[in-house]
């Protein structure tokens, strides 16, 4: 579009444009850009680049981690000697950056390459200084003398115990595992920490996972000492054994004084409040009623229970402000000490005392290290809270502990921590008025509370978000608005008040902040109760192809670390495990030892043994997205006879399948034949034969000794089984040979 006359008009009679017409015809529109040729492009991708010069620090932990994922994800252990020649490798690249690297891009090539390699030898490194003694599996009735070392948080089946075995029977002492976990009967007394006890039960090696690719328990008791776990079948009954090392005496002792203060917080608060008082101060969870945790995982608020991040900030952050606020109140001290170093000393103390209060979980542990790095930083007279204060919190945790980079908690923890120090980062500084009434200044300030606190909510949801979906199958629907409201609570009640109800309550005097703990306790449960009976307040979503976490871990850290436009680049990335189809649903589902199974209907879960395996059991139908049938048995005697030790397919049924849940061997003899004749896949827990069953897919003890549990998908050509052991590979923690996918 153009204004006054046209170029007609304007034109001399030659076609030349007078000065006028260049006046008065001036477009007014906005040209359409020319896209920018190759050499344009090139150059603005090298000034995206150069403004990373600060950040190659920040993808050092990143780089670190990938190399120790790599490791493993690895289907067989490589040999010890590997891991010190990539060591070497990987120090050498670090000398030869320093000492020859001129280019930028040779030189972030070089150290992000080292990091990985020596991510990778470090992961292998840790397992040879864990490795330990694992108990046999299908030893029988044993007799256990050992020493509890803690109380253990409670299972399904009852109260737990973490014990250091002094013998087994039928074991040799270099085959007696160092810890083992021990499940007693419920109601039975538990012994206090420091206790020599004998107990008859069952002890086997850690289970594997209840469905492929599921959570593996085994490599995190690998990681964690833990080589049996069984059942007792007698009471405890105290021994005399002789000292223990100082160091498992320091720890008992240690122990013995948490599960007493345990007692105490619920002995003064009652079992309501004070067991979530007593998990969030010492990490014992055996007295948190069972309905508070479903009500507080369906609400979003279950990471209140468990010790971690903000547990530890709150504790140091309290400590922090508390020690300033005392020194700026002494005028003579504060002209002669920094009360911010002196407060973040004390913040520090704080820190790691309450890591010792709390037994020391791999969470608990982690959380501290982030901590210690934040008040390091400002020892050193550096930021606390920035992005590079968090990698090198991350770096050395994963150094300690580079199996973490498989944990859950780990990944969630530092997604959302990276997301939130990021927001800080970019979030807008307000400009402070010289001079404001303070109703004016006090409604601003609520104003930039709730913007804050909604946004972090948001970020930290968004971030943590993937990792709950893939993990965890359940997302709360009013996890934002829980948060929003219990964030206050337990930052200024509630956490506070159980830090000073610890301190004081061995003195007899801790009474009233410990009501006043239980007053936000109960406000926090009363919100958690109304979240969770809402309608759909939490919704069980299947967990996408495993890659899409990787990606998804790696978008977000893009969009976290990257400065500029490229940032953006990563949100597909960040996306991956939301938006990805779903793999296809399994037709059946079949527990480690053969002793259960379930097989989809529709969006349900028919379990066959519905008091059996129940957690395999819940797990696996999560993670495919399907619900347990609301009547269990009696949609299952829709479908199969069953009785206490067998299940046949009804008229009409589909999947047609038997199966056998005895290892006796004359009920497998009597049943099998029939069960033969009226199924295509036969289960059977005990031993049998191919050829007494040489026209269906039977599964016996021997496949679920070798391949663990199982999920078998109906093809055009048969039935495919996927099984768990063939995606664990052959590693120290699995056990076992690998068996192959069968069709």
């Amino acid at each position: 579009m153009t204004t006054g006359r046209s170029d007609i008009e304007l034109k001399t009679v030659g076609g030349a444009a007078t000065a006028e017409a260049d006046a008065i015809a001036a477009p007014i529109n906005t040209p359409i850009r020319k896209l920018p040729s190759a050499a344009e492009a090139m150059m603005w991708l090298r000034a995206q680049a150069v403004a990373q010069a600060d950040r190659l620090g920040l993808w050092t932990p990143v780089a670190f981690g990938c190399g120790a994922a790599a490791y493993f994800a690895l289907p067989r252990e490589p040999v010890a000697a590997l891991a010190i020649a990539i060591l070497g490798l990987a120090g050498a690249m670090l000398w030869a950056r320093v000492r020859w690297s001129s280019g930028r891009i040779l030189a972030v090539a070089l150290t992000l390459t080292a990091f990985a390699l020596a991510g990778f030898a470090v992961g292998k490194l840790r397992t040879e200084h864990v490795r330990a003694p694992i108990a046999p599996s299908g030893e029988g009735m044993q007799t256990v003398d050992a020493l509890v070392v803690d109380i253990a948080n409670p299972g399904q089946g009852g109260p737990r115990l973490l014990l250091a075995p002094i013998r087994v029977s039928g074991l040799a002492p270099d085959a007696t595992p160092i810890r083992a976990r021990m499940t007693l009967q419920p109601g039975t007394p538990l012994p206090a920490p420091g206790t020599a006890i004998r107990v008859r039960g069952m002890l086997n090696p850690p289970p594997p996972p209840a469905s492929p690719g599921s959570y593996d328990f085994a490599r995190d008791a690998f990681f964690d000492g833990i080589g049996g776990v069984g059942f007792a079948l007698t009471p405890p009954r105290e021994i005399f054994a002789e000292a223990p090392p100082w160091r498992l005496a320091l720890e008992m002792r240690v122990n013995a004084a948490r599960w007493a203060l345990a007692r105490k917080i619920v002995d003064e608060m009652g079992v309501e409040s004070g067991g979530l008082g007593a998990a969030m101060v010492t990490g014992h969870e055996a007295f948190v009623p069972r309905e508070q945790v479903d009500a507080l995982r369906a609400s979003g608020l279950a990471h209140i229970v468990s010790i971690s991040g903000l547990h530890m900030a709150i504790v140091g952050g309290f400590a922090f402000a508390g020690i300033r606020l005392l020194i700026a109140a002494w005028p003579w001290l504060a002209l002669r000490v920094s009360s911010k170093k002196t407060a973040a000393l004390f913040a520090l103390t704080a820190v790691l005392s309450y890591l010792v209060l709390s037994g020391a979980p791999a969470p608990a542990e982690r959380a501290a290290i982030t901590a210690a790095a934040a008040f390091g930083a400002i020892l050193v007279d550096r930021r606390a809270i920035s992005l590079h204060t968090l990698a090198i919190a991350a770096l050395v945790i994963l150094a300690i502990q580079p199996e973490a980079v498989t944990a859950p908690g780990f990944q969630m923890s530092f997604a959302a921590t990276t997301a939130l120090v990021a927001m800080a980062e970019l979030w807008p500084r307000p400009i402070r008025e010289i001079n404001a009434p303070w109703p004016i200044r006090a409604v601003q300030g609520a104003g930039t509370w709730l913007g804050a606190s909604l946004a972090a909510s948001f970020v930290a949801g968004m971030a943590t978000g993937p990792f709950a979906m893939q993990h965890f199958n359940r997302v709360s629907t009013f996890g934002l608005i829980s948060n929003l409201l219990v964030a206050p609570i337990s930052s200024f009640l509630m956490m506070p008040a159980l830090a000073l109800g610890a301190i004081l309550a061995p003195f007899g005097v801790g009474d009233w902040p410990l009501r006043a703990a239980g007053f936000a306790i109960d406000t926090m449960n009363l919100i958690a109760a109304k979240a969770s009976s809402l309608p759909n307040a939490q919704l069980i979503v299947a967990s996408a192809p495993g890659w899409t976490l990787t990606a998804a871990f790696l978008g977000i850290l893009w969009l976290c670390l990257w400065k500029g436009p490229l940032r953006w680049a990563g949100l597909p990335f960040a996306l991956a495990v939301s938006l990805t189809p779903r793999p296809p649903t399994p037709d059946l589902w079949i527990a480690a030892d053969g002793s259960t199974l379930a097989v989809r209907e529709g969006k349900q879960a028919i379990l066959f043994r519905p008091d059996v395996k129940l957690f395999g059991a819940e797990l696996w139908a999560r993670r495919r997205g399907l619900t347990p049938a609301a009547e269990g048995q009696a949609a299952r005697d829709a479908l199969y006879d069953c009785d206490r030790w067998s299940c046949a397919p009804r008229s009409g049924s589909s999947p047609r399948v038997a199966a056998i849940f005895t290892r006796r061997a004359s009920t497998i003899e009597k049943t099998l034949p029939l069960s033969c004749q009226a199924a295509e896949i036969v289960v059977v827990r005990g031993a049998a034969s191919e050829a007494d069953c040489p026209d269906v897919l039977l599964l016996t003890e021997d496949d679920f000794a070798r391949g663990g549990s199982a999920e078998l998908y109906r093809t055009v050509s048969g039935w495919r089984v996927v099984w768990a052991q063939t995606l664990r590979g052959q590693r120290p923690w699995t056990g076992g040979v690998i068996l192959e996918d069968a069709p």
